[in-house]
């Protein structure tokens, strides 16, 4: 059985209930990070994860609401590490090399951290005493990155992109679909419909999708033009055929009681498959 960890299911806009888009795929015994916005580390293990247990990270882009906790998240995974873990593999579209030098790299904003940790005797014994050698090796990455195609083949899954559109040409933004044990989820990312994201979404089981709020407001304010509301969530996974939809990048006016019963609602008039309304550290098994 596989699982969908809903680490971060919020916006740019914090609020006391979320912040931020991230997410743990759980495919038997591995783990795979979609994005990882704000506080993300924190909320991983708040989910009773691990930082060294996630292999793979994949962003769809790099807003920072998807990638605010990408500093956190590495040094962490290597500070807790015992050096015998392999490398964090990570995927993205242009710029994820570049963000990632800009942190770690020899001049990178965290590059007083990490050369501390391996040079001074204190921490050297720490990294000892969690089982590592040394000298101890600084934090090293493997990032790929991506357009449209498929992406990695593991022994138990798969997963390709397609480009998808948000804010562009400013950033370049992906969403991706995996494949497991005959099943399929596709993660949208924030976008509008596309032909990416229809090609992407095709004949799945589940769709992740962002819905900032209701439809006919968005229409009103002009914020439809970049990012997905009701209909939006709602098309995509009945063109899909999809059996489940789960809503996260929730808007804080779609959040409020009276209105989060207003858009399940009218999701629901529009796809009769099961609607999920993702929470913060919810669980869903898939």
């Amino acid at each position: 059985m596989a699982i969908l960890h809903m680490i971060g299911s919020g916006t740019p806009t914090p609020t006391a209930e979320r912040f931020g888009t991230c997410f743990v795929l759980e495919i038997e015994n591995e783990r795979v990070m979609i994005d990882c916005g704000p506080a993300a580390t924190h909320k991983l293990v708040k989910a009773g994860l691990w930082p060294t247990q996630i292999q793979h990270l994949f962003f769809t882009h790099h807003h920072f609401d998807h990638n605010a906790d990408y500093p956190c998240f590495l040094l962490c995974r290597w500070d807790q590490s015992s050096g015998k873990e392999p490398p964090l593999k990570v995927w993205g579209p242009p710029p994820t090399k570049l963000v990632t030098e800009r942190l770690i790299g020899e001049e990178g904003a965290y590059v007083f951290d990490w050369k501390a940790r391996v040079n001074h005797p204190a921490s050297q014994r720490i990294h000892q005493n969690r089982g590592g050698i040394l000298p101890r090796p600084g934090p090293k990455v493997d990032i790929t990155e991506i357009g449209a195609g498929p992406v990695f083949k593991a022994e138990k899954w798969s997963v390709r992109a397609e480009v998808v559109r948000h804010v562009e040409p400013w950033l370049n933004s992906v969403g991706y679909r995996f494949e497991f044990g005959g099943k399929s989820v596709v993660f949208t990312s924030d976008t509008v419909a596309c032909s990416g994201l229809t090609r992407l979404a095709a004949g799945c089981d589940v769709v992740v999708t962002n819905c900032w709020g209701s439809q006919a407001e968005m229409i009103k304010t002009g914020e439809d033009q970049c990012i997905g509301g009701t209909l939006d969530a709602a098309k995509v996974a009945r063109e899909a055929g999809a059996k489940m939809l789960v809503i996260t990048h929730t808007g804080a006016k779609v959040c409020r009681e009276e209105d989060k019963k207003d858009a399940m609602a009218e999701i629901g008039r529009n796809f009769s498959g099961k609607v999920v309304f993702g929470e913060e550290l919810m669980k869903i098994a898939l």
